[in-house]
């Protein structure tokens, strides 16, 4: 039987001050913030062909028609507690029960594809959060409260299958004895309690099957092609870091990237009723574009770099030209894997979003911001007329860090 979330909180908090108090390492860490474990794995090499990088899906990702990667259609992200302190034997668990998923799925948008990451609090516990690549959330705007979140652990799965997701989470913190045809002998519910579950999906006709829920007004204007709650296609390759791009590339952490998740909640009656084509494009896009150029898109969107001269003439400024400003050397620094949401009832976007820093999804978040173009145009304010500002709300934050697979379980141990 599984225990309440407080009491499993106490009963962590419990054997962690054990170990520590018999260390003779009260308020300390009794771990090496290295890159090596201190014992390895008890567990032969995994067996299975798969890549390097957790976070590699796009090759085994279906495309469109003009080779933009095209995520699984349903997404799961599980927000976990450790439910015991951290030892060799956990992590031996904790990798048998990823290999159980490996071996039960293909790597493919038609099995399964998945990632085991690590938060702040498990880097703090371990002692080694100021070496980390990641740090706890912060505010990054004026407009938003969102709650700041800290976890030990997050485990993301995708599929073209909502049924291999359910099937998947029974067989990790359930009672489920097989997986698609594997005996599961060890499951990631022996290590960690479920804090937070966060659903969704991203693909053409599964927004219209959800219009039903709050922050939708009545027959918006989408169609079976819409892969998206606002109307617009994202994720054109050109508009996304490749993953290469935002993989750390040296150090202890290298093979790896940080994650960053957000709960952004829609306000989408404003944007349906008081805008026409073109007023969305504008904000979405560019007001240099209209919806004519948007439709002829096919893998980048090619802006000019003129956002405070659009604040000027146009006294509105479009989402993408604000962010697109942070390109380096012209590639843009993060690899979004966001997807819509109706959690709690309303219309959302989870977004899930992979950079080498976080320091880049920062930068990122406050050029969407958009401050510096109010001076030029009154019509401009924090939310009004800047970009899609005025109809999304930040609700969390929480930051990750996502290893390579040979060292997926319980980095710095």
């Amino acid at each position: 039987m599984r225990l309440p979330r407080m009491a499993s909180r106490r009963r962590l908090l419990g054997k962690l001050a054990g170990a520590a108090a018999a260390a003779g390492l009260a308020g300390c860490s009794q771990f090496r913030a290295t890159g090596d474990r201190e014992t390895a794995l008890d567990l032969p090499e995994n067996p299975h062909d798969l890549p390097s990088r957790q976070h590699a899906w796009n090759a085994v990702s279906r495309s469109d028609e003009h080779g933009n990667p095209q995520l699984p259609r349903h997404h799961l992200v599980l927000l976990l507690d450790l439910a015991e302190s951290p030892s060799v034997e956990a992590a031996e668990r904790v990798e048998r029960a990823m290999r159980t998923l490996e071996s039960a799925y293909d790597w493919s948008s038609d099995g399964l594809l998945h990632a085991l990451s690590w938060g702040t609090r498990y880097f703090e516990r371990v002692g080694a959060l100021d070496s980390s690549p990641v740090r706890r959330p912060e505010v990054l705007s004026r407009t938003d409260d969102p709650d700041l979140l800290e976890f030990d652990a997050a485990v993301v799965l995708a599929s073209d299958a909502a049924s291999n997701l359910r099937a998947a989470e029974a067989a990790m913190f359930e009672e489920k004895d097989a997986l698609a045809g594997e005996s599961v002998d060890a499951r990631l519910g022996d290590a960690f309690d479920v804090a937070e579950r966060r659903t969704g999906f991203r693909g053409a006709g599964l927004p219209l099957e959800h219009t039903d829920a709050e922050g939708i007004p009545e027959n918006p204007p989408l169609s079976e092609r819409d892969r998206m709650f606002m109307g617009f296609r994202s994720g054109f390759e050109g508009t996304q870091a490749n993953e290469d791009r935002v993989t750390i590339d040296s150090g202890a952490y290298a093979g790896g990237t940080t994650m960053h998740v957000s709960h952004l909640r829609q306000s989408l009656g404003k944007w349906f009723r008081a805008f026409d084509d073109e007023g969305r494009v504008a904000r979405m896009f560019s007001p240099e574009f209209s919806p004519a150029d948007v439709a002829n898109f096919t893998d980048d969107v090619p802006f000019s770099d003129d956002v405070t001269g659009h604040a000027k003439e146009f006294d509105v400024v479009g989402h993408q030209e604000k962010v697109a400003q942070t390109r380096k050397d012209g590639e843009p620094l993060l690899l979004r894997r966001d997807f819509n949401t109706v959690d709690g009832g309303h219309a959302g976007v989870h977004f899930l979003s992979l950079q080498q820093s976080l320091s880049e999804f920062e930068r990122t978040r406050k050029a969407m911001n958009g401050w510096y173009v109010r001076d030029d145009s009154p019509a401009i304010t924090d939310r009004e007329n800047n970009g899609i500002l005025d109809f999304v709300s930040v609700r969390s934050r929480a930051n990750f860090y996502v290893p390579p697979r040979g060292k997926r379980s319980f980095p710095q141990l």
